[in-house]
């Protein structure tokens, strides 16, 4: 049974902790949080839990195995580091630090100490992001073009980070595990401070890939609707991922094809006369077997720990999306 310490309950903290209560593969022996109000909340809903205000009572404690991080951004690289100072596994929440020198940290004290870190990339434990990560590996949709996401809404303005940093995790994260990782060949983003000095509201982030794949990323809180689209265009077929519809994925086999043009080698051997032609097929909804990403997730983290398994939301993967954000 691997022993939990949870730091902050705040707004996705819940979650998080609901997940670790219901998981029989480990037992969450304390939640730290400085809020009374959250303090008690836990308290109410989990009352055989150990609570405190005092981060030192969790890397005091022999009997903690690993540390779930779920506090404001600008916190995760100090308590990051002091958990694997104190000999503790770590799944940190989203983004995983605000810099490179800080994930290059977090990075070189886990080897030392040989210690698990793992970023909260949720949506990599999606049931549908990984029904599309199959697409992709499997060639269904041909050679990946581009990839077109838009995260927006309407509310919940943060002063700590802005839309990027809030936002955009999710998307570079996902598109990073389409891709396998790569390095992108370059990174443009553009955003706009509308309401608070110094904090897009509003953010273009543009990411070009080796094999002329080009991602783009639309954030806002400053939307009148709620989106969460992504779509995937291949050479062969397309794909949209939208996160809020009851059918999630839709496959659309369309495309535009070249055809050959009569002449000498009867293969496109005159390049100015080339034809086109449009295809139109069927549109797909596959049945996706959901389960909540969260459950994924945790189990995931348990499994590196106690098996070895290879960490997809580990130290490498984490580090590249800060690499996009920060540049």
């Amino acid at each position: 049974m691997l022993n939990i310490a949870q730091i902050g309950v705040g707004y996705w903290g819940p979650n998080l902790l609901r997940n670790l209560v219901s998981n029989k593969r480990c037992e969450v022996k304390k939640v730290v949080d400085l809020s009374p109000e959250r303090r008690d909340y836990v308290r109410r809903l989990y009352p055989a839990i150990q609570l405190s205000d005092r981060l030192e009572e969790v890397f005091r404690d022999p009997l903690i195995n690993a540390v779930v991080i779920a506090t404001p951004v600008a916190t995760h690289f100090d308590l990051a580091m002091k958990a694997l100072e104190a000999g503790k596994h770590i799944l940190v929440e989203k983004p995983i630090a605000t810099s490179l020198e800080e994930v290059d940290k977090i990075k070189e004290q886990a080897r030392r100490a040989n210690l698990l870190v793992m970023a909260g990339h949720t949506f990599i434990f999606n049931s549908a992001v990984r029904y599309v990560k199959k697409c992709i590996d499997s060639n269904e949709i041909g050679d990946v073009r581009y990839i077109y996401s838009q995260r927006l809404n309407l509310g919940r303005i943060r002063s700590d980070v802005d839309a990027l940093w809030n936002f955009a995790p999710h998307d570079i994260s996902i598109i990073q595990y389409w891709l396998n990782n790569p390095k992108p060949l370059s990174v443009f983003k553009q955003g706009v401070d509308y309401i608070q000095n110094g904090i897009h509201d509003v953010v273009f982030l543009n990411i070009v890939y080796p094999g002329k794949i080009m991602a783009n990323i639309h954030v806002s809180w400053l939307d009148p609707r709620k989106v969460r689209t992504m779509i995937i265009v291949g050479s062969k077929k397309m794909i949209v991922y939208d996160d809020v519809a009851e059918n999630k994925i839709a496959i659309y086999d369309k495309g535009i094809d070249r055809m050959a043009v009569l002449g000498e080698n009867m293969d496109y051997d005159k390049p100015f006369s080339l034809s086109f032609s449009h295809r139109s097929g069927d549109i797909l909804l596959p049945t996706i077997n959901f389960q909540e990403p969260l459950k994924v997730e945790i189990d995931h983290f348990i499994d590196c720990i106690e098996n070895g398994t290879e960490c997809i939301t580990g130290i490498d993967h984490a580090r590249k999306v800060v690499e996009i954000l920060a540049s």
